[in-house]
């Protein structure tokens, strides 16, 4: 396989606008929610140990908003085919760099993006087990592996028809949200939720150590509010459509996301899954949440709803992460078979049947090794180089129609900045090493794949001449 550099005629397949603001909307907040506050409560919960751990939902919320008002600028003025892919593109283009970051986006995403579909795989298989409590590791991996090939089945059609099913499991998902927070609105203790801890904190390193890993864990949980953007090329009025979705999308689930926190916690004792690693029952907590107040047999079709949701939230992940790797190669910058649509169906069918092999095999890891790993590895290129990418536009570019720009700026990109370089910063230090060490790999690895890049034109606009017979 060689990259792609021919330019797309058109007499060539070409992707469809079917996605108006509803299905935007449905498609990022999918994403979002998930199985991610259902499996993440307890690993929030341990980082302070105990309800001050909330703060980290505080924290990475900030960070959420400002950081959606950058993708929302970025995504109206660039509707297109590969997110982050092409907002770094062309905002590092105007400083000689827009080769280089292209391809270390394309590089970490490799690894963090299917990563972040992984985490639904396992925690699907986490939830399962509350109602195949007898489920043996091998059944559980042939779990993930059905629900890998279904998901997979599931987008391989045209868009219009997945508009439809994003809505659908869209709505699944906020049954299953707002189940638990009518009943938790209608139990909930504070005596319960407001348990003081045993251990107290004062303002030091210790403190701020225990809120990023906190952060962390929200702002896995926010994740996917940009989901939208990866489909660019197949998004209706892309200008308004981009921006409304994305903010709709984090006022909602930030609404959401605390009242399904305090609905648990004022129910079942937070001392009871914390620390989450000793205790069984906080791989399914809200199904222990729903039977403390209903019983098991209702818990068990709650956590059929719970699992709902996590289908959800798969599917949007891999419809989205599904045309990285197809901008990238139709741009030329990643091998060109990636760039193929289905000759019928219009959908980038070989980079969906990659993203989500690649998703299957590292479902395989550990939960938290998989969140922490997927943002670590994604913060420097993605979030951090597409704030720069945006300054570097605003200079640059500054004629660049920009349906939507940024309020107040630069206060918050600066805001962004500060939050992101936070949570990089306050993780374990093998994780920091293992950003920077995918992140000089990546250099290293461009330069290398650039020679051969150069000497195979090379090769092919001087051929080697042989000797005359």
């Amino acid at each position: 396989m060689t990259p792609s550099t021919a330019p797309v005629t058109q007499h060539e397949p070409q992707l469809q606008r079917r996605f108006g603001l509803l299905q935007a909307t449905a498609l990022n907040m999918s994403n979002m929610i998930g199985i991610g506050p259902f499996i993440t409560i307890p690993l929030l919960m341990s980082a302070l140990h105990g309800p001050l751990s909330m703060l980290g939902w505080g924290v990475a919320l900030i960070i959420a908003i400002f950081d959606g008002m950058v993708w929302s600028e970025l995504g109206a003025a660039m509707p297109g085919s590969g997110g982050s892919y092409r907002y770094l593109r062309e905002g590092f283009e105007r400083i000689g760099l827009g080769k280089l970051m292209a391809f270390l986006f394309i590089w970490q995403f490799i690894l963090s993006g299917p990563l972040e579909i992984a985490s639904g795989f396992i925690g699907f298989k986490e939830y399962l087990g509350y109602v195949w409590p007898k489920m043996t590791t091998l059944q559980g991996n042939c779990v993930i592996v059905a629900l890998g090939v279904m998901t997979i089945f599931l987008l391989y059609r045209r868009i219009g028809s997945i508009g439809k099913i994003a809505v659908a499991l869209w709505i699944g998902t906020l049954l299953t949200t707002g189940a638990v927070i009518v009943t938790g609105a209608m139990h909930f203790d504070p005596a319960v939720a407001f348990a003081p801890s045993d251990k107290t904190w004062t303002f030091g390193w210790g403190f701020l150590w225990g809120l990023g890993a906190a952060a962390r864990v929200g702002v896995y949980d926010y994740l996917g509010y940009y989901d939208i953007c990866y489909i660019g090329d197949e998004v209706r009025e892309p200008g308004r459509v981009i921006p409304k979705s994305i903010l709709l999308s984090v006022v909602g689930v930030a609404l959401i996301y605390v009242a399904i926190n305090l609905s648990i916690v004022g129910v079942v004792p937070w001392k009871e899954f914390v620390p989450a690693e000793q205790h069984a029952s906080a791989k399914y907590v809200v199904s222990i949440f729903m039977e403390r107040i209903y019983g098991s047999k209702v818990a068990t079709v709650f956590t059929l709803m719970v699992l709902w949701a996590t289908v959800g939230s798969i599917f949007a992940l891999m419809l989205g992460y599904s045309r990285i790797p197809f901008a990238a190669a139709r741009d030329g910058h990643f091998f060109s078979v990636f760039g193929r649509l289905h000759p019928t169906k219009n959908f980038p069918h070989i980079s969906l049947l990659v993203v989500g092999g690649i998703a299957i095999i590292c479902s395989f890891l550990p939960l938290l090794t998989v969140i922490d790993a997927l943002l670590i590895t994604r913060i420097l290129v993605q979030f951090v180089g597409q704030i720069a990418a945006l300054i570097l536009l605003r200079k640059y570019a500054p004629q660049m129609t920009r349906p939507y720009r940024v309020w107040l700026y630069p206060l918050p990109c600066l805001v962004a900045l500060v939050g992101w370089v936070f949570i990089f910063s306050t993780a374990n230090v093998k994780l920091i090493l293992l950003g920077l060490g995918t992140l000089a790999a990546g250099i290293a690895f461009y330069f290398v794949w650039s020679k051969l890049l150069a000497d195979e034109e090379r090769a092919l606009t001087f051929p080697r001449q042989g000797p005359e017979p």
